[in-house]
C-alpha cells in the first residue's frame, strides 16, 4: 500500500510540474493527490508497520501491534493536526492577499510609479531590482512581481525591452522573499512551523539574498539590453487615482510588517496578528470609501449595492483561491507521506548516501550539497512541496542553520527557470515570456546569484 501511495504522489507531482503542457490547473492534481493518499492511508492502515507522530517528531512505538480502532484514532488525530497546521498558513495567506488587494483597490501602488523619473535603462534596472527586493519582503514575491510588472508596462512600451527587466525582477523578488518571514510562501511555512525566527532569518539571509539580487543586476547592467535610454512615449491619460492611495499603501505595508512584531510580543501564531492587521486596514478602507457598513441587512438593495463598491468585499472577491487550494492539497498530501514515516526514512537515506561538501549543517551531517540540490530542484518542480517535505524529513531545532539554508535555497533557486517560482509563472503569464528565451537569457544570471548567495551564507554562518 505504501508503494501505491508513493506512486500516487509521484504522478500527482508530475502533473503539477507539467501544468502548462497538460493545460490543467495544478490545484486539480494537488487536491486529487491529497484525497487519494489519505484514502489509501485509511484503507491500508492495518498493513503499515510505522506511524510518525508529528507532534512528538518520532515514530510511534509498537504501532503494528495496535488494534484497528486505535490505529484509526491515530489517523484521525494526525489528519486533524496537519489540517490545523495547514490552516494556519492558509489563513495567514488569505489575510495578506486581502490587504494587498485593498491597497490595489485604492490604486496605492501607483504611488511607486511616481518615484521613477529617469529614462536610463540601467538606472531603471537598479530602481526596479531594489524595489522588487524590498517590496517582496513586505508583500511577498508573487504580489511584488505583479505590481512592478504592471508599473513597468506603463513606463516601458516596447515588450522586447520590457521582458529583460521582467527577468531581473523575478530574480530580485525571489531573493527579497527569502530573507523575510512574510516574503515567500516557503519561508512563511518555515516561520509558522517554528523552524526559523524573524531576527535570525534576517541575520543569516539578508546579505546572501542581497548578493543574490545585486550580482545578477550588476552583470546585467553591462548587457546590451540595458544600455541607452527607453523610448519616449506620450503618456496615456490615466484614471485619477484615489486621494487616499498613498495613505492606504503605507498603512497596508505597515500592517503587514506589524505581524512579526505582534508574534514576538504575544507569542501567538502569525495568523492572529494578520487577522488584526486586516481588520485595521479594512476599517480604514471602509471609512475612506464612504460606504455604509451593514452586517445585519439581508437581500435588500442597499446591502447589494454596498457589496459591489465596498473595498473589502471587492478585495475578497479577487483573492486567488486556486493558489490557496493548491497549498491545501500539496501540504496535506506531503503530510500523508510524513505520517507513514516515508519522509523520515528518506531523510536518513539521503544523509547517508549524498557526499559531504563544505561544513556540516548539524551533527547528523546534512551536507550543503543536499540543500543546494533542493534549491536546484525548486527550479524544476514547485518549491512548496519541497519545503513541506523537508519539514517532515529533518527535525533540527528552531533557528538551526539548516532551516535558514533551506529557506534561501528554495526561495532563490526557483529563479533559475521561469516555471520554478510563483513570481516567474505570473511574469510568464503577464508578458508571455517564452520558457526557452528565459532559459537562454536569464537563467545563467539567476544561477550565478544563487551560487554566490549560497557561498555567502556558508561564510556568514561561521561568523554567527
Amino acid at each position: 500500500m505504501e508503494t501505491i501511495i508513493i506512486l500516487v504522489f509521484v504522478f500527482g507531482y508530475l502533473a503539477i510540474t507539467l501544468e502548462h503542457n497538460l493545460k490543467i490547473d495544478k490545484l486539480i492534481p494537488a487536491l486529487i493527490m491529497m484525497a487519494v493518499c489519505w484514502a489509501m492511508v485509511a484503507l491500508g492502515v492495518d498493513s503499515f508497520s510505522n506511524w510518525f507522530d508529528s507532534s512528538k517528531h518520532a515514530l510511534v512505538e509498537g504501532f503494528s501491534s495496535l488494534m484497528h480502532s486505535d490505529k484509526m484514532h491515530l489517523v484521525e488525530e494526525t489528519l486533524l493536526h496537519h489540517l490545523g497546521k495547514t490552516a494556519e498558513i492558509l489563513v495567514f495567506l488569505l489575510g495578506a492577499m486581502t490587504i494587498v488587494e485593498i491597497i490595489d483597490y485604492f490604486d496605492g501602488f501607483s504611488t511607486i510609479k511616481s518615484y521613477v523619473k529617469t529614462k536610463s535603462k540601467k538606472k531603471i534596472l537598479w530602481i526596479f531590482s531594489f524595489l522588487a527586493f524590498f517590496l517582496s519582503a513586505i508583500i511577498d514575491n508573487l504580489t511584488a512581481t505583479i505590481v512592478l510588472i504592471s508599473i513597468l508596462q506603463k513606463i516601458i512600451k516596447n515588450r522586447d525591452t520590457r521582458i529583460w527587466f521582467a527577468g531581473l525582477i523575478i530574480i530580485a523578488a525571489n531573493a527579497g522573499g527569502a530573507w523575510s518571514p512574510i516574503g515567500d510562501v516557503t519561508t512563511t511555512m518555515l516561520w509558522i512551523g517554528k523552524k526559523v525566527t524573524t531576527v535570525k532569518l534576517i541575520e543569516y539571509l539578508l546579505i546572501p539574498s542581497l548578493l543574490c539580487m545585486v550580482i545578477p543586476s550588476f552583470i546585467a547592467s553591462f548587457l546590451p539590453a540595458f544600455k541607452g535610454e527607453i523610448e519616449s512615449d506620450v503618456e496615456e491619460e490615466e484614471k485619477p487615482k484615489s486621494t487616499h492611495s498613498a495613505t492606504m499603501l503605507y498603512l497596508g505595508l505597515a500592517a503587514i510588517v506589524f505581524v512579526p512584531i505582534f508574534k514576538t510580543i504575544t507569542h501567538l501564531p502569525p495568523y492572529v496578528g494578520m487577522m488584526l492587521s486586516l481588520a485595521i486596514v479594512a476599517t480604514f478602507a471602509e471609512i475612506y470609501s464612504r460606504a455604509k457598513f451593514s452586517m445585519t441587512t439581508y437581500n435588500d438593495e442597499e446591502s447589494e449595492a454596498h457589496a459591489h463598491h465596498s473595498p473589502v468585499h471587492s478585495s475578497l472577491s479577487k483573492i486567488e483561491m486556486p493558489s490557496i487550494l493548491f497549498f491545501l492539497g500539496i501540504l496535506m498530501a506531503v503530510a500523508a507521506l510524513e505520517s507513514l514515516g516515508i519522509l523520515f526514512n528518506f531523510a536518513s537515506t539521503l544523509e547517508s548516501t549524498v557526499p559531504m561538501m563544505g561544513t556540516e549543517l548539524h551533527g547528523k551531517g546534512v551536507s550543503d550539497l543536499v540543500v543546494m540540490i533542493l534549491g536546484v530542484g525548486s527550479a524544476i518542480i514547485d518549491n512548496v512541496p519541497l519545503v513541506a517535505a523537508s519539514l517532515g524529513m529533518f527535525h533540527e531545532p528552531i533557528d538551526n542553520e539548516l532551516w535558514h539554508f533551506i529557506a534561501f535555497s528554495a526561495g532563490t533557486g526557483g529563479s533559475m527557470l521561469i516555471i520554478g517560482s510563483a513570481a516567474g509563472v505570473v511574469a510568464m503569464g503577464m508578458e508571455k515570456i517564452d520558457f526557452f528565451w528565459y532559459l537562454k537569457k536569464i537563467s545563467w544570471l539567476a544561477l550565478v546569484g544563487f551560487v554566490v548567495g549560497s557561498f555567502a551564507f556558508m561564510l556568514i554562518r561561521t561568523l554567527i
